[in-house]
C-alpha cells in the first residue's frame, strides 16, 4: 500500500518542526534515511542558495552516503537547524566512522533553506538546532510508510509562491519495473505557479489537466491579490527545495543526475524559474534496496522522468495544500481559497 508520498520509498521517513504565531512563521523538514544511510547528491541552480554540506555530496568527493537531509526555513540563519540533526545522529553512532572506536563519528547532515524572514512578523524568529532537533525526532518517532503532513508545516510553513501562500507537497510512483520514485517539495518561489490571464496552475495544465477557473473566479482573485501586494510591498528573497528519492541501486553520478533532471519538474510548475532571488536545491537520494536492470543501459531513463514529474505534481499539492496568511509579517492568499477549489 502507497500514500503517495515520499515515504513510499521503503526506509525513509519525515519529520516537521512547524513554529507559528507570536511573530513566527517558519519551521524545518528532516527527510531521515534508513540507519546506514542513503546514496545522495545535489543540484544547485538558484542564484541565491542558501545551503550546507553540499559540497560533500560531490561524487568525486569521500562521503557515500548520508543519513538525514535537513530543508528549513530561516534563510541562511535556518541551516544552524542542521547541528541539532547532528548531534542527533552522533548520540546514535550515526555517521561517518574517523576512528576505531564506533561512537565517534562524524554526521554529514546536507541542508538548504528557503527565504521567509519576518513572515510572521518577527525577522529574528527562525529555526535552530532544537527546532532540527524536533523534525529528525518527529521523523524517528513516524511509522514506516506513514503519510506525510502537506502544506503550511516544517519547513513551508511561512512559504510563499510569487503572490499566493506556498507550502510543502510530495508525491510518488511505482514504475513498472516495481522501482519507487518520489517527491518531497518546499514551494517557496520568485515565480508564478499560476497563468496571468486564466489563474489554472502551470503544473496541472502540463500534467494534461485543464481546471480553468471562471472568469467571475479569476477576477476576483486578481482583485484579491493586487490588494495582498499593495500591503507586501516588493517581493523578498525565495528558493523552492526539493528531495527526490528512489529505491534503486544505482551511484553517486547517476544521483547527481536524478537531481538535475527534477529541477524540470520546477520549471514546468513555476515561471520565471531559477532567478537571482532564488536559491532553488534539489536533494537526491538513493536506497538502493532494487537494482536497475543491466541488460538495459538507458534504464535510469524512467527514474530521471518520473522524478521530474513527481516535482511538478509535489508543487502542485504544496500550493493546493497552502492556508491563508493574513498577519503582522504579510497577507498571502491560499490558491484554494482564492479559486474556490477549482480542479
Amino acid at each position: 500500500m502507497t500514500v503517495d508520498a515520499l515515504t513510499d520509498v521503503a526506509g525513509l521517513r519525515v519529520g516537521h518542526a512547524t513554529c507559528s504565531g507570536d511573530g513566527w512563521l517558519t519551521g524545518t523538514t528532516v527527510v531521515l534515511t534508513p540507519p546506514g544511510g542513503a546514496i545522495a547528491a545535489v543540484d544547485v541552480r538558484g542564484g541565491g542558495p542558501g545551503t550546507k554540506e553540499t559540497d560533500a555530496l560531490d561524487p568525486r568527493n569521500l562521503v557515500q552516503k548520508v543519513e538525514a537531509v535537513v530543508l528549513t526555513g530561516g534563510s541562511a540563519y535556518g541551516l544552524d537547524s542542521a547541528s541539532g540533526v547532528m548531534a542527533w545522529l552522533e548520540e546514535r553512532g550515526r555517521g561517518v566512522p574517523v576512528s576505531r572506536d564506533p561512537a565517534q563519528v562524524v554526521p554529514v547532515v546536507p541542508a538548504a533553506s528557503v527565504f521567509d524572514l519576518g513572515r510572521g512578523g518577527d525577522f529574528r524568529a527562525r529555526p535552530d538546532a532544537s527546532t532540527g532537533r524536533a523534525a529528525v525526532e518527529a521523523a524517528d518517532a513516524s511509522e514506516p510508510g506513514a503519510p506525510v503532513c502537506e502544506g503550511c508545516v516544517g519547513a513551508g510553513t511561512g512559504a510563499v509562491v510569487g503572490t499566493i501562500k506556498g507550502g510543502i507537497g510530495t508525491a510518488s510512483v511505482v514504475l513498472d519495473s516495481g522501482i519507487t520514485v518520489a517527491a518531497l517539495v518546499v514551494a517557496n518561489a520568485a515565480g508564478s505557479v499560476m497563468q496571468p490571464d486564466t489563474g489554472a496552475l502551470y503544473g496541472e495544465l502540463v500534467q494534461g489537466r485543464t481546471p480553468y477557473p471562471s472568469v467571475e473566479a479569476h477576477e476576483a482573485a486578481r482583485r484579491r491579490l493586487t490588494e495582498a501586494t499593495e500591503k507586501n510591498g516588493p517581493p523578498p528573497l525565495h528558493t523552492t527545495l526539493a528531495v527526490v528519492a528512489t529505491d534503486a541501486d544505482i551511484t553517486r553520478a547517476q544521483a547527481q543526475k536524478l537531481a538535475g533532471t527534477a529541477h524540470d519538474g520546477i520549471a514546468r510548475a513555476v515561471r520565471p524559474v531559477h532567478l537571482l532571488n532564488d536559491g532553488d536545491t534539489v536533494f537526491a537520494l538513493a536506497t538502493g534496496a532494487r537494482p536497475l536492470a543491466d541488460e538495459h543501459p538507458l534504464a535510469l531513463n524512467d527514474i530521471l522522468a518520473a522524478g521530474a514529474d513527481l516535482v511538478t505534481r509535489a508543487i502542485v499539492r504544496a500550493v493546493r495544500a497552502a492556508e491563508s496568511v493574513d498577519g503582522a509579517g504579510g497577507v498571502w492568499p491560499a490558491y484554494e481559497e482564492l479559486y474556490g477549489g477549482t480542479r
